[in-house]
């Protein structure tokens, strides 16, 4: 496995654990709260994660179908607890180092096809496409960054939601800040 796949493979693995950590902090109804209508849920966010790390890792360089609602992922608001969003993540991330385990550093430099729903893609963008227009080419050392770093960003925002939520001297992080 190239250094690049591991070493983002480790970091989402780090990332994971700390979502993992702040869920295990928080009740059911406490994962589903809005801290402002603006904002999305922590729930909200590990169904986005979930489905955007399917969407680029498994779907797009695992050549496996395209399943996504990304709509649905934000407009969720309970029914789904704190187990069952583990699980899904756990889940996800198994399918995701599988696929990714195999990589060489010659796929590294290849491109390949992020597909989205027609829907998703013109409320994203804002904009009309027709359905042949809702597609996206990445080389996949770059995709790998990408999702890395949206991976970490949504997962500081639910380590900071769980922390306002319910107040703690644990450093979910593992690190002392």
């Amino acid at each position: 496995m190239p250094d690049l796949t591991k070493n983002v493979l480790e970091d989402m693995n780090k990332q994971l654990d700390r979502i993992i950590k702040s869920l295990n902090r928080l009740d059911d109804d406490l994962i589903w709260k809005k801290m402002k209508d603006s904002m999305n849920s922590i729930g909200n966010l590990c169904l986005h994660l979930a489905g955007n790390e399917y969407q680029n890792l498994i779907s797009a360089i695992g050549n496996k179908p395209f399943i996504r609602e990304r709509a649905q992922e934000f407009n969720s608001e309970g029914g789904i607890s704190k187990d069952e969003l583990s699980s899904l993540l756990l889940r996800t991330r198994s399918e995701s180092e599988s696929i990714l385990s195999v990589l060489s550093e010659q796929d590294l430099k290849r491109e390949v096809i992020i597909r989205y729903d027609l829907e998703d893609w013109n409320r994203m963008l804002r904009v009309n496409a027709s359905e042949n227009e809702t597609y996206e080419v990445r080389v996949i050392s770059r995709l790998l960054v990408q999702v890395a770093a949206h991976y970490g960003y949504h997962a500081g925002q639910i380590v900071l939601l769980s922390k306002l939520m319910k107040d703690s001297n644990e450093h979910i992080t593992g690190q002392y800040h």
